[in-house]
């Protein structure tokens, strides 16, 4: 059940790592990318992902896909809004010597832009897998034969409190782990991040 729960929570998040960054970073250095996907992410950003969840059922059935493709949307919004966040406020300074010294715009995207919008990006990893991990466990609670929540579902039909009990106690302890994963990652990879110039 737990191998079930990884499993989904790791595909949705992967899947959301690749599109959300590269939509970050349209959204916050094109104003036509702006234009067409700021208005989409921030209409559905705010709707609780489990009231979309039935729609998603009727659409796409109860199988893996759906499960994943719903945590899919709660993680991507967070990454997407961090990412555009983080590229609006590099250092104008450094894109300019950049250009100066004749960076292509994937040069100045990859050397300049990805490096300085780190510190958001992972920010917002860090907040889209706590939304996911949520919305993962609600949706095997409604929709699922396998799962963390699928387990405690099971046993509060049962009357089995131990299990309940041991069921929260796991799914606490992985979002913990995890926070405390991605926070040592982002020590590793941006360790200037949030200290005093």
């Amino acid at each position: 059940h737990l191998g079930a729960s990884l499993q989904r929570i790791g595909l949705a998040l992967a899947a959301a790592i690749l599109t959300a960054i590269p939509i970050g970073i349209a959204i916050g250095h094109n104003r036509i990318a702006q234009g067409i996907f700021d208005p989409l992410i921030e209409f559905y950003r705010p709707i609780p992902p489990l009231a979309y969840l039935p729609l998603i059922v009727i659409w796409f059935g109860i199988g893996e896909f759906s499960k994943v493709l719903l945590i899919y949307l709660a993680i991507f919004a967070p990454i997407a809004i961090a990412t555009a966040t983080g590229v609006r406020t590099v250092d104008p300074t450094k894109v300019r010597a950049a250009q100066s010294l004749g960076a292509t715009r994937w040069q100045l995207i990859r050397h300049v832009v990805l490096p300085s919008a780190l510190p958001d990006i992972l920010t917002g990893i860090r907040i889209g897998l706590g939304v996911g991990w949520s919305t993962l466990v609600a949706a095997e609670l409604i929709a699922a034969t396998s799962g963390l929540g699928f387990v405690v579902q099971s046993a509060a039909q049962f009357l089995v409190t131990d299990v309940v009990v041991l069921g929260i106690l796991v799914i606490a302890v992985i979002a913990f782990a995890m926070e405390l994963g991605l926070r040592a990652l982002q020590r590793r990879l941006v360790p200037w991040h949030g200290q005093q110039h």
